[in-house]
């Protein structure tokens, strides 16, 4: 039996399609976070005049961008600022800073790590298989496209841009370096990094601060992107674990010969797991 669309081949077009998603909304919300910042700095400098001009003043440019999706544009930004800085909840914007910075770092080494893996022959030359060539390049763009996003963030904040990678994870690498000597250990590498990726933004989400609601959605927004990046690989594991690269393949595949594990192996818990995130200072400048 045969069917025209493999689950890889699903999986994979549901990440590119999760990261397009997500892509589309980070803007409006990296201005969002910015500008709620910029008032809590203001806040905290004890200029609290200023930050009420500084709201009311921007209620208007942003309302007319389209910016009115969130609290702020429902309430208008200077009601939505007052009802944040009324809030116990309101935390330091230095914490904020350094919890994207982290995420930056990581995006930082997802990059280089794929890039490195895409010289080796049996995952980026000419022996390889086209599915995980593919999957590889695709996925360090989204990277890419993942530290541009953190950056900008961390920048409107009034933050240094963390183009370095998180250290810890760094050496993770670097002591795997000599045995990356098949795709499959290539592989299991990259999941490791994903799979760590994606449970760091889901404990970040409770970690931001009240003020970073915008923040809060863009890393969500990416944490999801990861999790697709892990199932697909998982996929691709299972695969390669079982002897059948053949099987690798985005063309019509004999269902009868995938392993029975195929099938769940994506998603091999119910609920998302924290314990492989890093904290949140790890790779802050």
């Amino acid at each position: 039996m045969q069917y025209q669309e493999s689950a890889l081949s699903e999986l994979m077009e549901q990440s590119q399609d999760l990261h397009a998603d997500t892509m589309r909304t980070i803007p409006d919300r990296i201005e969002e976070t910015i500008e709620l910042g910029r008032a809590d700095q203001l806040v905290r400098e004890n200029n609290i005049g200023q930050a009420q001009s500084f709201a009311a003043s921007r209620s208007r440019e942003l309302l007319s961008n389209g910016f009115g999706a969130g609290m702020l544009g429902a309430l208008g930004v200077g009601a939505g600022l007052a009802v944040l800085f009324a809030s116990p909840a309101f935390a330091s914007l230095a914490s904020d800073v350094q919890i994207l910075q982290t995420a930056a770092s990581i995006e930082v080494l997802a990059v280089a790590t794929y890039g490195v893996a895409l010289t080796l022959p049996f995952i980026g030359g000419s022996s390889a298989n086209g599915v995980i060539t593919a999957f590889a390049k695709t996925t360090m763009g989204q990277h890419q496209q993942h530290l541009a996003a953190f950056n900008a963030a961390v920048s409107g904040l009034g933050g240094a841009p963390q183009n370095n990678p998180d250290p810890v994870l760094l050496q993770l690498v670097n002591n795997a370096k000599a045995s990356l000597t098949s795709p499959l250990a290539v592989v299991n590498l990259a999941l490791e990094l994903e799979q760590g990726a994606a449970e760091t933004y889901v404990k970040d989400v409770s970690l931001l601060s009240a003020s970073a609601k915008s923040a809060r959605a863009t890393v969500a927004s990416i944490m999801g992107v990861e999790a697709q990046h892990a199932s697909i690989l998982r996929a691709v594991a299972a695969l390669l674990g079982a002897d059948a690269p053949q099987l690798i393949a985005l063309s019509p595949t004999v269902v009868t010969q995938l392993p029975a594990a195929a099938g769940s192996v994506g998603f091999p818990v119910s609920f998302f797991p924290t314990d492989q995130a890093r904290p949140a200072t790890e790779g802050a400048k």
